[in-house]
Formats: structure tokens, sequence, C-alpha cells
């Protein structure tokens, strides 16, 4: 094999690699925190913590979406926890999730409490003051979508009160 060969080679395997640590690097524990914990501070409200118990809840539920192929359906577990969903193709990242969420932002009115001109809810949940503690799961789906859900603990999102 000729040097030009193999330094293709090489250069082919490395962009690989490092394309496939990005995808990576994006869908951790630590990056999923470190997502919600910048928009909390932003508007001044604590970081949250991994919470053990909320995560499990999360990956078992993201199983059974997983299970039943229906990672491009979005529906809430009506569980005991605050609950942000989300989907995608390609190379749908957790953190691609969550600046979805936080996205919601410029729809958020803090005078009135309200949503203005489009879906906010997300939003106030990743930065609701009470909800510190956090889980999230990130599953593939045979359909080709993939399904990201965090959940929230306690839940977020009371009527009449303010996120922060």
């Amino acid at each position: 094999m000729g040097l030009f060969k193999v330094s293709s080679l090489v250069l082919v395997l490395l962009i690989t690699l490092v394309s496939i640590h990005s995808v990576f690097a994006q869908n951790g524990q630590q990056d999923y925190l470190n997502a919600h914990n910048a928009a909390r501070k932003r508007v001044g409200v604590g970081p949250m913590h991994w919470d053990v118990n909320v995560a499990a809840y999360a990956r078992n539920y993201a199983k059974k979406i997983q299970m039943a192929n229906t990672c491009n359906k979005l529906v809430h577990s009506n569980g005991p926890y605050g609950e942000n969903l989300a989907a995608g193709i390609g190379t749908f990242t957790g953190l691609q999730a969550v600046n979805l969420w936080v996205g919601e932002k410029r729809y958020y009115n803090y005078p009135s409490n309200r949503c203005i001109g489009g879906v906010c809810e997300h939003y106030t949940q990743v930065v609701w003051r009470r909800s510190v503690g956090l889980g999230c799961a990130r599953v593939f789906c045979k359909n080709g979508w993939w399904y990201v859900i965090c959940n929230y603990s306690p839940p977020g999102n009371v009527a009449g009160q303010r996120p922060y």
C-alpha cells in the first residue's frame, strides 16, 4: 500500500472517530446536566443534580417506547415526574433536544407568566426553580427515529406559579 493510501485511510479513520466521539459526547449524564444548568444560570436559578431514581424512570420509559418502535410519537408517561420529550432523525442528540426546549424561551413572557406566540412549557420545566433532580435517556428505534426523555423531580409547571 502506498504512502498516499495509508495517509488517506488514517485520515478517514480519524474523521470517523472524531464524528463518533462528538455524537456520544452530547448524550451523557453530564451533557444533559450542563445544558440544563446553563439555561437555569441565565435566569438566576440554581443547578440541578443527576437523580439516579429519576434517570432509571426515564430509561425504563424510553425502553418501552423503543420496544413499541414509536420513537416518533411523543406520548407522555403520565408518571410522577415532570417530563420533556423530543424526537429526531439522523444524529439527533440529547443536547439538541435540550436546546430545542431551551429555545422556547423566546415565547415565555415573565410579566404575564404565559407563553405568547408559541409553546414554552418545555422551557419553563427546564428552568423550574423547585425541580432539582434530573434524569434523561435516549434510545433509537427501528423506524429510524431517536427518542429523548428528561424527567424532573419534583415536577414543575405548577398552575399559577412562576418558574423562577
